[in-house]
């Protein structure tokens, strides 16, 4: 069971760990301050955002992926069963593997940030001299 969660759990810090930051134009600030304190701001700023109680979308769309996937799982699950004259077995795996597969299409897929949180943090940058040129 450990490890079983263990092979969910892992993927799933890396993926937040690859969320989308800001991209910085290498302007005077930036210059001046070098990358390492740059980068620091734009985590302070993604922090602001996110205590300020703004969003960066990514548990809602994991939800929405997972429960779309375990409805189609289901669905298809109970469908397969049937023809085997077990309905009820076909549906439970269909529901756990489509809701696996839809959080596993969340964790590698790519997933855009609230476009309030992008200018919220995008603001935050430009106060501190910085030029947000996009998200990557």
């Amino acid at each position: 069971m450990q490890k079983n969660l263990a092979l969910v759990l892992i993927p799933l810090v890396i993926a937040l760990g690859c969320a989308k930051r800001p991209v910085l134009y290498p302007n005077e600030q930036y210059e001046q301050s070098g990358q390492k304190t740059a980068e620091r701001n734009v985590s302070e700023c993604l922090a602001l955002a996110e205590n300020a109680g703004l969003e960066t979308n990514q548990a809602a769309e994991a939800g929405k992926r997972t429960a779309g996937g375990a409805v189609v799982g289901t669905a298809t699950g109970a469908a397969a069963g049937a023809l085997r004259g077990g309905a009820g077995i076909g549906a439970l795996i269909g529901l756990t593997s489509g809701a696996i597969a839809g959080l596993f299409s969340w964790i590698f897929g790519s997933s855009e940030p609230d476009d309030v949180f992008v200018r919220y943090v995008d603001r935050c940058l430009a106060d501190r001299g910085y030029e947000s040129i996009g998200w990557k």
